[in-house]
């Protein structure tokens, strides 16, 4: 049976994040259009910092719009943790990769973001700084040829 493919996002930045207004500006139609576009979408999205929660806010925002019949914000964790319970309240769905459900926390994170890219269409980021699990992440997406948007680049 013929299936329609659906488009995964995934947002990366920086924990600590104050470019609010550029997300606004950049992020919010490029995701608007996405969902519009495309048959489904799924984005993915740490729960890590700054970045996250506001991307995430405009990721709600736009499904409130325009409806959640073609998307779903999916908050990836490395592991379970006293918050996972609101997560679930909040994101449409709350996964823990089966790959990294056993490991250590200190390791967790990074394999997280390493999964996270890999099932990504489009890596969507903001990275000004080259270090962090942000831009290791930017990195490893470059490595496997992910098409790739850096807000940070919009801002030069």
């Amino acid at each position: 049976m013929w299936q329609e493919k659906i488009y995964r996002v995934v947002l990366f930045g920086h924990r600590d994040f104050g470019q609010h207004k550029l997300l606004e500006e950049y992020l919010y139609p490029l995701l608007k259009d996405l969902i519009r576009e495309k048959s489904f979408v799924e984005i993915y999205i740490g729960r890590n910092g700054e970045f996250d929660v506001y991307a995430a806010s405009i990721v709600k925002r736009i499904q409130q719009e325009i409806g959640k019949e073609n998307s779903e914000l999916i908050c990836v964790l490395p592991y379970r943790g006293k918050y996972t319970e609101y997560y679930e309240k909040y994101y449409d769905s709350v996964i823990i990769p089966e790959c990294i459900s056993k490991s250590h926390p200190k390791g967790a994170i990074t394999k997280r973001n390493r999964w996270m890219v890999e099932q990504t269409d489009l890596f969507v980021c903001y990275v000004e700084r080259e270090k962090g699990g942000a831009y290791n992440a930017l990195k490893y997406a470059r490595m496997l040829g992910k098409q790739i948007v850096n807000l940070a680049e919009k801002t030069l």
